[in-house]
């Protein structure tokens, strides 16, 4: 069996002050002929991950003003 296509979700729930959030992010790729399966899947965990991570510190921005 061949993989042509990838999906991850990255998503965190956390406490800010007195309310709840959930952050999360989701991408798809596409796996063309001769890409390195577990590199496009190592990138893709790093973009959403650092997706999610960027969401957090834009909403602890927020609370800082």
């Amino acid at each position: 069996m061949k993989t042509t296509t990838i999906r991850a979700t990255s998503r965190i729930s956390t406490k800010i002050r007195d309310t709840f959030y959930t952050f999360e992010y989701c991408e798809e790729r596409q796996i063309e002929e001769g890409d390195n399966l577990e590199e496009v899947r190592a990138n893709l965990w790093k973009t959403c991950n650092a997706e999610v991570d960027n969401q957090v510190e834009e909403t602890l921005e927020i609370y800082k003003k």
